[in-house]
C-alpha cells in the first residue's frame, strides 16, 4: 500500500499561490512516479484574512499544523498591511511554536542560471548554511523607553541557551557527514566583538566535533570574512553553521551568487516534528494574477519537503529536472522574461519529473 503524506498548503500573499500551484503540480508528478500519495490541506493565512477579519494565525490553527507531516508555504507579505505584522503573526509564530529551530539554505548555482561572480559556475557554488532559526536576536527579549524623547532607549538582546546551540551544532555535523561531499563545517560568527555569545558557539562547536564527529573537519571564519569569501571563493564551503541574524544576512547574499531569490529555496527545520517549506523571495505583489512570476524556488522548496519525508528519489528527479530546465530551456529568472509563463514552467518541470 502506497504511504500518504498530509501536508499544510499557505498559499499566503501576492504571487504566493501561483508558485505554490505548480510546486503542488510537481510533487503530484513526482508522487505519481514513485508510488506515494500527496494529500493537501490549504489554509487562507496572510494578509487578505487578516484584514478582512482581524486574523492573522489563531492558535487553534497552530494546533492543527501540528498534526501535519509537514508545511508548504507561499509567500507572507501585503502592501496594504504594516511590515511586521504578518511576518512575526504567522512566519515566526509557526516556526517559534512548532520549533523549527533549524532554517537549511542550499547554495546550489544550477547550470544554465547566470551568475554575477566572475568565473564561478556550478562547481564552485554548491554549498548548505543551516542557521539557528529559534534563538539569538529576532526572539524580541529586549524593549523599549522613553520612546519619542531625545532619551530614547532601546534594547534587543542576543540570547542562546548551550541547549539551542548544541542542538543546532549537532544537526549541522549531522549533517556535514550526511552530504558527504567535503565532511568540512565552518562556524560563521563575531568572537572577537560578541565574546560571550560566540564563545559559546565556539566552545560547543569544537568540543561537540570533538567528541561526536571527529571525521568532520571544522574551520571558523567571522561573519564578514564570511561574506568576503562567499563572494571571491565560494568553493571553499561545504557546511556553514551560524545563529540566527548572520544566517538570514549571509542566506540572502548566498541566493545572489546562485542566480537570486527566483531560485532560493529553504526549510525551517524541526527533525522531530513538523517542518515548513518555502522559497525565499517575497510575495511580488505587483505580479500578482499575471502569470509571470518565477515559480521555481518554490518547486525546489517542494524537492526539499520530499527529501525531508524521506523520499529522497522523489526529491533528486525533482531537483534533476529544474537542472534540466535551467540548463537547456529557462535562459532568464526574471518575472516576465522567463520565456515561459508560470504555469508553463510548472508543466515543463513536471514533464521531466515524471520521466
Amino acid at each position: 500500500m502506497s504511504k500518504q503524506y498530509n501536508i499544510a498548503v499557505i498559499g499566503g500573499d501576492g504571487t504566493g499561490p501561483e508558485v505554490v500551484r505548480e510546486g503542488l503540480k510537481v510533487m503530484d508528478a513526482a508522487a505519481r512516479r514513485f508510488d506515494f500519495k500527496l494529500a493537501w490541506t490549504p489554509y487562507d493565512l496572510g494578509g487578505d484574512r487578516y484584514l478582512k477579519t482581524g486574523e492573522i494565525c489563531p492558535d487553534s490553527v497552530i494546533a492543527e499544523l501540528r498534526k501535519f507531516d509537514a508545511i508548504y508555504l507561499g509567500a507572507i507579505g501585503h502592501p496594504d498591511v504594516k511590515p511586521g505584522i504578518l511576518e512575526k503573526g504567522i512566519l515566526l509564530k509557526i516556526r517559534f511554536e512548532l520549533d523549527q529551530y533549524i532554517n537549511l539554505r542550499p547554495v546550489k548555482l544550477f547550470p544554465g542560471v547566470d551568475c554575477p561572480l566572475k568565473n564561478k559556475g556550478p562547481a564552485e557554488i554548491d554549498y548548505v548554511v543551516v542557521r539557528e532559526n529559534s534563538g539569538g536576536a529576532y526572539t524580541g527579549v529586549g524593549g523599549v523607553s522613553m520612546k519619542g524623547t531625545p532619551h530614547e532607549v532601546a534594547v534587543q538582546n542576543m540570547i542562546y541557551t548551550r541547549h539551542q546551540v548544541e542542538r543546532c551544532l549537532r544537526y549541522a555535523f549531522a549533517y556535514t557527514a550526511r552530504r558527504a561531499k567535503r565532511n568540512t563545517l565552518a562556524l560563521c560568527g563575531k568572537t572577537n566583538v560578541l565574546t560571550y555569545v560566540f564563545d559559546l558557539w565556539e566552545r560547543a562547536f569544537h568540543e561537540l566535533g570533538a567528541k561526536e564527529f571527529p571525521g568532520i573537519k571544522r574551520d571558523y571564519y567571522h561573519v564578514d570574512a564570511t561574506c568576503m569569501w562567499m563572494v571571491k571563493n565560494p568553493e571553499w564551503f561545504d557546511v556553514i553553521v551560524t545563529e540566527n541574524m548572520f544566517g538570514d544576512i549571509i542566506t540572502d547574499l548566498g541566493a545572489m551568487t546562485q542566480g537570486g531569490m527566483g531560485i532560493a529555496a529553504g526549510g525551517n527545520i524541526n527533525p522531530e516534528g513538523v517542518s515548513m517549506f518555502e522559497p525565499i523571495g517575497g510575495s511580488a505583489p505587483k505580479y500578482t494574477g499575471r502569470n509571470v512570476i518565477n515559480p521555481l524556488a518554490a518547486i525546489c522548496a517542494g524537492g526539499m519537503m520530499l527529501s525531508e519525508l524521506g523520499e529522497t528519489a522523489a526529491a533528486e528527479a525533482v531537483e534533476q529536472a529544474v537542472m534540466d530546465a535551467t540548463a537547456h530551456k529557462i535562459k532568464n529568472l526574471g518575472a516576465g522574461r522567463m520565456g515561459y509563463s508560470t504555469s508553463e514552467v510548472g508543466d515543463l518541470v513536471a514533464r521531466g519529473v515524471a520521466g
